[in-house]
Formats: C-alpha cells, sequence, structure tokens
C-alpha cells in the first residue's frame, strides 16, 4: 500500500490539507457524544495504520482533548497517544507489519480511558459509570477497525477504483459521527450551512438518483439529535428538487434547493421567529448556493470525470484494446506478406517473342543439306525469312503470296519452307498462349493478393485504434441515469455511421425507452442491433447507427416452358450494417446448365463483396475465373450495391437488358453494352451511380421479360404509365404483362427484381 508522509523539507499544500482535515475531524469526532468521549482514537488508530505521521496525528489527538475542559482527559488522551506512537515507531523500526495483535494494543490503549476519563454516566442506562466506559471502549475499538479500512479506501482508492459496498458504509459512517460533532460543537444554522453545501456540491457532482444516498448520510445527524425523521424526508426532497434541474447547469438546482429549504421553513413558523434567527437562517441556506456557484464549471467536470470509475471497468477495457493493438499488428504482418506475394506474382519484363528461335529452327531444318547455302548466306536471304517469319507470327501462318520475292527466286525449296514454318508458327502459337496463360494466372494472383492485402491492413488499422473513455459515454451515462436505467456498464466506439453503442442492463429494460433516450442523449438516431443475455438478470444491449432509409424487395419468376430451373438468379444480400446489394444473373440457355452458370456467377461476386474486395478487383477476377472454367457458358449480370444512408447506388451491368430506377413520374433507363461475363478474357462492365430518394424503385429484368415487349419503347410506355405501391405487386405486375404478351406461355427463362427505398421507421 502506498504511503503519505510528512517529512522534513517535504512539505506541501496537498499533505497540509490531509493532515488539518484529520485532525479537525478528531476534534468534531470528540463533539459526537455529549461527555466528549474520545472517539477521536478511532480515526487516530485507523491514520496510524495507514502509514501517516505519528508525531503530528499525536499532537492532533492532544488537540482534539481539549474541548473536554479536564486535566485527566486530557492526561488520558496523551497515556493514549504515547503508547500508540510508540508501538507504531517500533513496529517502523524493526520493518515489521502489525497484524491481528493490532486488536489487542487497540483494547489496551483503553485502559487510560476507562481508569482516567471522568465520566459521570448516562441515567438512562442501568450500569456503574466505570462499566459503561468500558462499553464505550469497546465500542470505540470496534469503531478503530471500521475507520482503519474506511479511512485506508478514503485515502488511497477513491476516485482510482470502485470501492465495495463495505468501504462505502464504514466512510458513510464516519461522516454521520462527524456530522453530529459539528452539530454539537457550533449553532444548528452552521450545521445546516454546511449540510446544504455537501448535499447540493454531490447532486452537481454526481447528477444522479445517488444524491438520494448523499441526503440520507447528511441529514442522519440531524435525525438522531431529534430522534426523527423528518430531516432524512426533508433532505431527499432537497435533493430531488435540486435533480430536476441538474440538466439546466448548476445555477438553476442551487436556487431550487434554497427555494425548497426556505419554503420548509416558512411553513415551520421561521418569518414568526427573532430576526437574528431569521438572518442566521437565510445566510445558513443563502452562503451554500454562493460558494457552490463560485466554484468554477470545470472542477464539477473534473470530478465528474473520476466518477466515471464507479461505472465502467477498466481493466477489460485495457485487455480489449491490448488483445486489438496485437491482433492490428498481426494483421498487418500478414497484409505485408500479401504484398510480397503480389510483387512476386507481378510481370517484371516482357517476354521474348520468338522470332530469332523461329528463323534459326527453319534454316537447321531447311538449309543444313542444301548446296546453295553459302551463296543464300552470301546474299543475306536470311533476312527476307525474318520478314517472312514476321508476317507468320502477324497472320498465324503464310502461303505463296507471302513469300517475299528473294526468297522464290533463290530458294528451290518454298514448299517445304511454307510447310515447316508453318509447323513452327503452330508450335510458337501454342507456347505463346502457354505463356499468356501463365501470366493471365499470375496477373490474377496478384490482384488477388493486391485485394487481400488491402482488406488485411484496413483491418489492422481498424483494430488498431484504441477504445477510450469519452464525453459520449459519461453524457450517456448521465441521461440514464436520469431516466432510471442504472446500467453497470457502458460502451461507445466507432463514429458516424460505425458507432455502437454497449449497455449493461437488467434484462427486463425497456429496449423502445432505452433507444430512445440514447438516440436524444448522443443526438443521432439509434436503433437496437443485438441484445446479448449476460445472467439470468442482466443483458447486454447492443445498439447501432440507425440508417438514413431501408429497403423493401419483390421478386417474381417463371422458368421457360418445359423446364423444371430457371437459368436466371437473383441474390439479395446485407453487405454490412449500411449496405446491401442485390443482383440478377442470367446464365445462357435455359435449365440446370445455365442455372448452374447463372449461380456460380453470383456466388462468386457475393463472397468477394462480402470480403470487401474493390469493385474492379471482383469483376475482373470473377470473369476470368468464369471464363477459365467454362469456355462456352457466359452468364449476363445486373448489380446494384446501394448505400442505406445516403440512397447512392452503384450499378453494374454487363450483357444485360436495360434497367429502370422509377422515381415518382419520372423514369430513368440504365443500360449496358459490354459482353455477357466470360465470353473475352477481358470483361468492360458498364457502371453508373444514382441516387435513389424516398419511394424510389430500381427494377432489374432478365432478357426473357424485356424480349416479351417487342421494343423498348413499348416497354418504357408501360413502365411509365405503372404507379406501384409496393416492390412485391410491381414485380409480380410486369412479370403478368410479359407472360400476357407470350399467351401465357414462358418462351424463355423470365425474372423481375424490384427494390423499394423507403424513409426507416
Amino acid at each position: 500500500m502506498k504511503k503519505i508522509k510528512l517529512r522534513q523539507g517535504k512539505i506541501n499544500l496537498r499533505t497540509t490539507a490531509l493532515y488539518l482535515c484529520l485532525i479537525a475531524g478528531m476534534v468534531l469526532l470528540n463533539f459526537a457524544l455529549p461527555y466528549c468521549e474520545p472517539l477521536a482514537f478511532a480515526l487516530l488508530f485507523a491514520a496510524l495504520s495507514a502509514g501517516l505521521n505519528p508525531y503530528l496525528l499525536g499532537a492532533g489527538y492532544l488537540v482534539s482533548a481539549i474541548p473536554a475542559l479536564s486535566l485527566y482527559a486530557l492526561l488520558s488522551a496523551g497515556v493514549q497517544a504515547a503508547f500508540l506512537i510508540l508501538l507504531f515507531a517500533v513496529y517502523h523500526r524493526c520493518k515489521k507489519k502489525i497484524g491481528l495483535e493490532r486488536v489487542l494494543y487497540a483494547a489496551l490503549a483503553q485502559l487510560p480511558f476507562i481508569f482516567l476519563f471522568p465520566h459521570a454516566g448516562y441515567e438512562l442506562l442501568p450500569f456503574a459509570p466505570v462499566l459503561q466506559k468500558v462499553v464505550l471502549a469497546a465500542f470505540i475499538v470496534l469503531l478503530s477497525f471500521l475507520f482503519e479500512s474506511g479511512l485506508g479506501a478514503l485515502l488511497y482508492r477513491v476516485f482510482r477504483c470502485r470501492l465495495p459496498v463495505a468501504n462505502l458504509v464504514e466512510i458513510c459512517l464516519l461522516c454521520v459521527l462527524i456530522g453530529l460533532g459539528v452539530l454539537n460543537a457550533f449553532p444548528r444554522p452552521v450545521f445546516i450551512a454546511v449540510s446544504l453545501f455537501a448535499l447540493l456540491f454531490t447532486v452537481l457532482f454526481v447528477k444522479n438518483a445517488s444524491a438520494l444516498c448523499a441526503a440520507i448520510v447528511v441529514a442522519a445527524p440531524l435525525a438522531i439529535a431529534d430522534s426523527s425523521l423528518v430531516p432524512i424526508a426533508l433532505y431527499c426532497l432537497y435533493s430531488a428538487g435540486a435533480l430536476l434541474f441538474v440538466p439546466y447547469g448548476k445555477t438553476a438546482p442551487s436556487l431550487a434547493l434554497a427555494a425548497l429549504y426556505l419554503c420548509v421553513e416558512s411553513f415551520t413558523g421561521l418569518y414568526l421567529a427573532p430576526v437574528t434567527e431569521i438572518v442566521f437562517t437565510l445566510l445558513a441556506c443563502l452562503l451554500p448556493v454562493l460558494i457552490v456557484l463560485i466554484v468554477p464549471e470545470k472542477c464539477y467536470a473534473k470530478l465528474n470525470h473520476t466518477l466515471l470509475f464507479y461505472k465502467e471497468r477498466s481493466l477489460p477495457r485495457i485487455a480489449v484494446n491490448r488483445n486489438r493493438r496485437q491482433v492490428g499488428q498481426q494483421l498487418y504482418e500478414v497484409s505485408s506478406l500479401f504484398r510480397e506475394i503480389e510483387a512476386a506474382f507481378e510481370e517484371k519484363e516482357a517476354p521474348d517473342d520468338g522470332g530469332d528461335q523461329i528463323r534459326e529452327k527453319l534454316v537447321n531444318i531447311l538449309c543444313t543439306t542444301c548446296p546453295h547455302r553459302r551463296k543464300c548466306e552470301h546474299d543475306d536471304l536470311y533476312l527476307s525469312l525474318d520478314k517472312l517469319v514476321a508476317v507468320g507470327k502477324a497472320k498465324g501462318r503464310v502461303n505463296l503470296i507471302d513469300l517475299p520475292k528473294d526468297v522464290t527466286s533463290h530458294c528451290t525449296n518454298t514448299a517445304g519452307m511454307l510447310f515447316s514454318l508453318n509447323k513452327l508458327l503452330a508450335q510458337y502459337r501454342r507456347c505463346v498462349a502457354d505463356i499468356e496463360s501463365a501470366r493471365e494466372g499470375r496477373k490474377l494472383l496478384a490482384r488477388q493478393a493486391h485485394g487481400v492485402s488491402e482488406i488485411l491492413r484496413d483491418i489492422a488499422l481498424e483494430q488498431s485504434e484504441e477504445y477510450l473513455i469519452s464525453d459520449g459515454e459519461r453524457k450517456l451515462s448521465r441521461s440514464l441515469s436520469a431516466a432510471g436505467f442504472i446500467a453497470s456498464e457502458i460502451f461507445l466506439y466507432g463514429e458516424g455511421a460505425n458507432l455502437t453503442v454497449s449497455v449493461t442492463l437488467p434484462a427486463e429494460t425497456n429496449a423502445k425507452k432505452l433507444v430512445k433516450v440514447a438516440s436524444h442523449s448522443l443526438k443521432t438516431p439509434l436503433a437496437l442491433a443485438e441484445k446479448i443475455p449476460l445472467t439470468a438478470m442482466s443483458a447486454c444491449y447492443v445498439l447501432k447507427r440507425k440508417a438514413n432509409f431501408d429497403a423493401a424487395f419483390g421478386i417474381a419468376s417463371r422458368p421457360k416452358n418445359g423446364e423444371t430451373a430457371s437459368g436466371d438468379t437473383h441474390s439479395v444480400m446485407k453487405i454490412d450494417e449500411r449496405r446491401f446489394l442485390v443482383a440478377l444473373s442470367d446464365g445462357m440457355g435455359s435449365g440446370e446448365e445455365a442455372r448452374s452458370v447463372s449461380d456460380r456467377a453470383l456466388s462468386l461476386l457475393e463472397s468477394f463483396y462480402k470480403a470487401k474486395m474493390p469493385s474492379d478487383t471482383v469483376l475482373d477476377t470473377v470473369n476470368k475465373l468464369i471464363a477459365f472454367s467454362s469456355e462456352e457458358k457466359f452468364s449476363c449480370l445486373d448489380l446494384a450495391a446501394v448505400n442505406l444512408d445516403t440512397g447512392n447506388a452503384d450499378i453494374v451491368k454487363i450483357g444485360s437488358p436495360a434497367g429502370y430506377l422509377l422515381s415518382g413520374e419520372e423514369l430513368r433507363v440504365l443500360e449496358g453494352e459490354s459482353l455477357p461475363m466470360g465470353m473475352l478474357e477481358a470483361v468492360h462492365p458498364a457502371t453508373m451511380q444514382v441516387t435513389m430518394k424516398e419511394n424510389d424503385f430500381l427494377v432489374f429484368l432478365s432478357d426473357g421479360v424485356s424480349s416479351a415487349f417487342g421494343s423498348s419503347a413499348d416497354l418504357l410506355a408501360y413502365l411509365s404509365a405503372l404507379r406501384p405501391l409496393n416492390p412485391q405487386s410491381l414485380a409480380e405486375e410486369v412479370l403478368k404483362n410479359a407472360l400476357d404478351r407470350y399467351h401465357g406461355k414462358a418462351e424463355d427463362d423470365m425474372t423481375v427484381v424490384a427494390v423499394k427505398l423507403m424513409k426507416s421507421a
């Protein structure tokens, strides 16, 4: 335990104030009982056990005995002080800690009180004065150990950790006895002034119902002196009245308390009393209010900040932050690893075109045994062969019209030359195809490594951010307390759209009221995201920022006549709390085979978007994977990723019919001109961004539906005339009309997907 010692040359304001308060407490404790019995011994013993300076405390204990106005009382205090000072000095010099034997020492220190302290005895007790002093001595010993624990908590642990209930009770008992001393040592108006100041300061300090407990403690001395519970009831009334005005600053609760006190006094006949009593009563009320108003607001804010330790456990937050840092660091290292993988797979140099090798192989095949070889070398005929090889590489093969004039006039084996060269060119094309395939594979792996690296880096940065105690948590704590919610823990993290609030409350808490209070306190629309049971009596309520919009979906589909499965596949997926993805994929053809292609395309897209891969990486990768896996099966795609906060929708169209945005009476056409996914090795999707407003409809159609209308003009005219109420009825109406145009028979797979954006409730 940390010790507070007053050494030579080390006196400062803090230690001076501490010892003055302890000495004043000793003096007031000796006024708590009618005959000035030395209850100060309990505080002296507790302070010595806490490691404070024994000589200053001994001198203070002697001063506390002076109000008894007796030489024997002073002698008794002197003997007790000398005994304790000597005892603690010996233990300190021997560097030993006093154990359970201190009970015996405390009892022995009461002998001077029993034999020397003058005590006439209380008439209410049917014991001799000596026996009464023995009972009082036992009570003082008991107080010594209660104060020992309470004072230790008050000196070393208050505002640093959550105090146990036992420590709080011990501190309250000390305050009640000191209050009795104030009430007996000074006129009643002085106690009123001190108690009202303490009550008002506590109200502004805690700003919640805990002030009612303080009101009971402050009023207890009056209740004991008057043998009535009325003072406790009145002080609770003062506290409650002040708490009502806490949200309006410190002036309003101060004036409210003063007004309530003066009102109560008027009913008890204050204004019929002598003028002097009226003046002192008014001063007892107004002086505390004036002092409280003079104290700077930042002092209350600083004290209120320390109070958060009673409401928030710090060690779990520290453990969470430590684990987040470790996870973030590990993720960052893995991100760096994928960066290295990306660099390893990136193409550094262009591959050799192989032209010289083809010429050399051709010469070896045709010219090795040719009698005109030396003449061809002398006439640089091989330069003409280079031109022929270049033409062959460009066209893929050569024929007679491609032969240079020099070659036809000198070479006697042109037919063999064309045959051998075409054979070498075929080998070259296969080699180039293998090289290109390997290069594309490396590019694909490099792009994927880059995407994974970016994701891991973002997660690492997010995980490395520490969760700190924020002003929002303090503000929310006060708001919840004012609304009657007793939260044992409050945890806020994230900002803006990512704000998350976790609150530990009783399991039967009214969630709707909780959301309302939290939203008002944080000035952010919140919604209950999750309720996690902790025990049979408590649960963790997780609140997240409510999106500005919500969405409803409608889907209507019909497979081609004669097929059991539709080649069209749709998907509605929640990417995260703020975004959703809706997609329609149309596999070429119909039936199970076309559906398999659509399912594969959508499944890949969903997986990549869930992983939060960049959009360009997603489309490029999915296109190549489909192209590699199936050379003759293709898929058209309509995709929209919608932000529920802003209404912004990222539209991607690949080889699909036009989509439509219905906004009131306006109809916007969303078109794309790219080929289906997988048809070529590189697809350039049509991308656009639109902003959806409340009650807007986004409509995607498969080609089976759009073809039924014959022309885009007929489809546009039909959709422009619609005034839908919900997306499901819209999808069903469009599908029904398309089927009617086919006379009730679906000539192709037909699917309509509709999305309606609505204001959040």
